[in-house]
C-alpha cells in the first residue's frame, strides 16, 4: 500500500512552506488543516501565527508573549494552538486532505496537537505537511511511520517536487472505500 502521508522536510527557510502552498493551490480537493505564518514588525521576525485554511488566524508563538513554555526568544501561546490549529486537522468530509505546516519544536509542545496528528495520520484522510529536519523522538517517530513518505525539498527541486506531490496526492493510493 502507498503511504498515504506526504512529509516535507529540509533546513529551515530552504522553502517547505511555500511548496505546500503551490500544491494546495493546485488541488481541487477539499482540504483542512493550518499554515504556521512568521510574524514580521519593522521587518523584523518577532513571532509566528497559525492560518488555517478557513481563514482562522492565532498567534503560535511571540516574544511578548510570557510563560513557561518557550522556544528561544519565543513564548509559546499553546491555547491558540489548541483552540485554532488542532481543530482545522481534523477533517469533516470524506475526502478531505489534511495540512499540516509543521511537525515542529514549538507544536509538540501540545500533548493535544500530538494527539490529534497521531489520530489523523492513522486515519484513511491523505495528510501533506511539512516537518522539522531534526527533532525530538516524538518527531522521529512520526518520520519512521510505515505509511509516511518523507520528501527532501531545496530550493533546486521545489518547483518540481510540488508536481510529484501533487500526483501522489491525487493519483496515488486511492482507498476506493473513502
Amino acid at each position: 500500500m502507498a503511504p498515504t502521508n506526504l512529509l516535507i522536510t529540509g533546513p529551515p527557510r530552504c522553502g517547505k512552506s511555500t511548496l505546500i502552498e503551490a500544491v494546495v493551490s493546485r488541488i481541487d480537493r477539499p482540504l483542512t488543516g493550518f499554515f504556521t505564518r512568521e510574524i514580521r514588525e519593522k521587518g523584523r521576525r518577532t513571532g509566528f501565527m497559525i492560518v488555517t485554511l478557513e481563514g482562522r488566524v492565532g498567534v503560535l508563538a511571540h516574544e511578548k508573549v510570557r510563560g513557561p513554555v518557550r522556544v528561544g526568544k519565543y513564548g509559546m501561546n499553546l491555547d491558540d494552538l489548541d483552540r485554532i490549529a488542532v481543530p482545522a486537522m481534523i477533517p469533516s468530509k470524506t475526502e478531505q486532505i489534511v495540512v499540516v505546516d509543521e511537525i515542529g519544536k514549538m507544536e509538540c509542545f501540545s500533548s493535544l496537537f500530538r494527539e490529534t496528528l497521531v489520530r489523523t495520520l492513522d486515519s484513511r484522510h491523505k495528510v501533506l505537511g511539512s516537518i522539522a529536519l531534526k527533532g525530538g523522538p516524538f518527531i522521529q517517530r512520526i518520520k519512521s511511520r510505515p505509511d509516511v513518505q518523507l520528501f527532501q525539498v531545496s530550493e533546486e527541486n521545489r518547483d518540481a517536487l510540488a508536481a510529484s506531490l501533487i500526483d501522489v496526492l491525487l493519483y496515488e493510493g486511492i482507498n476506493s472505500d473513502s
